[in-house]
């Protein structure tokens, strides 16, 4: 009997992604009598929507061999600057597209900065995150409020979803950027000029693709999409505070590994995230059910499975490599036995 579903190189990231979501939802579900129901799993979505978008946004960057290290900084920066112009009494519909354009201009920078002087992306976007960061406590070296009517409705509101579930608008704008990305990366040039370019950039410089066009858009892409995270994480939170998701990058880097996305760039389905965004949510959740272990476990969770999906992803990359140059392999492998 054939299988419907070929396991491969391609996808078995992606598979084993899957299955560890089903894996840690189902122990949750035996552990704990409400924890299979629809809410507490469209609660993944609510709590986790920011990540889920930032976390998508950065997979681009991933995948073109590049990191961006800025973003959750960039997630604070937008939650002050939204906070402080929302006081000064200008319009939600004003601040919304103002904060967009500031992300996007933001990681426009970086990107330029990058590709114009060829400078290491750990570096630029390092100088990023304090830049973002330092500027939020040069704003306001405190929390901030949001009371804001329009930000407030759009928080409280909840989308009826499968009978007694709901959803937030937060979860939407996930999902919408989620399709979009996947829609790109599949069916347009620019997702296949960034695979081309994470597979290696030099061949895909000698093929006449647009190189420094492509990488200067991821990161200004990871930017626009830092940005609207901003926006969804202010109307989760209603506070503007620079605080605000310290050491997030880590998070959106984990979830992006998780989901499959390979660091060295190249290789990777851009949902992957989200669901790698939605294992971490599950491990959350599970300890939050339990009640007595500490939150510091999600980390050392989250650290095991890192070193999994490292050790897989290095597996996978070492199979390519012998299966482009068998006869290399055979002589290091004749050599090793000598």
């Amino acid at each position: 009997m054939k299988l419907p579903l070929k396991i491969t190189s391609s996808n078995i990231t992606i598979l084993a992604t899957i299955v560890l979501f089903c894996s840690l939802y189902a122990i949750g579900s035996a552990l704990f009598d409400s924890f299979f129901s629809m809410q507490v799993f469209l609660n993944l979505f609510v709590d986790n929507a920011f990540l889920i978008i930032v976390a998508t946004g950065l997979a681009f960057v991933i995948i073109t061999g590049g990191i961006d290290l800025s973003v959750a900084s960039l997630i604070a920066l937008v939650s002050v600057i939204s906070a402080i112009m929302l006081q000064a009494g200008i319009h939600p519909f004003v601040v919304m597209p103002a904060v967009l354009i500031l992300g996007t201009v933001f990681g426009l920078l970086q990107g330029y900065l990058i590709c114009k002087f060829h400078i290491h992306p750990w570096i630029v976007t390092l100088g990023g995150m304090f830049l973002a960061r330092g500027t939020c406590f040069l704003i306001s070296p405190e929390s901030i409020v949001i009371d804001n009517p329009t930000y407030s409705a759009i928080s409280n509101y909840r989308i009826p979803f499968f009978g007694e579930g709901t959803i937030s608008i937060g979860v939407v704008i996930a999902l919408i950027t989620v399709a979009a990305a996947v829609y790109v990366s599949r069916y347009t040039a620019f997702g296949r000029n960034v695979y081309a370019i994470g597979g290696n950039e030099r061949s895909a410089e000698l093929m006449g693709l647009p190189v420094y066009a492509t990488k200067l858009a991821v990161y200004t892409l990871s930017g626009f999409c830092s940005a609207l995270s901003g926006i969804v994480f202010t109307f989760y939170m209603l506070s503007g505070y620079g605080l605000h998701l310290m050491g997030g990058e880590m998070d959106a880097i984990a979830a992006c590994v998780i989901g499959g996305i390979l660091l060295t760039g190249g290789f990777g389905f851009v949902v992957g995230p989200m669901l790698g965004v939605l294992s971490t949510g599950v491990i959350q959740t599970i300890i939050m059910f339990q009640g007595t272990l500490s939150s510091w476990w999600t980390k050392i969770v989250i650290g095991f499975l890192l070193f999994a999906f490292i050790a897989l992803q290095r597996a996978i990359v070492s199979r390519r490599e012998r299966n482009r140059n068998p006869q290399t392999a055979k002589k290091l492998k004749r050599i090793s036995l000598t």
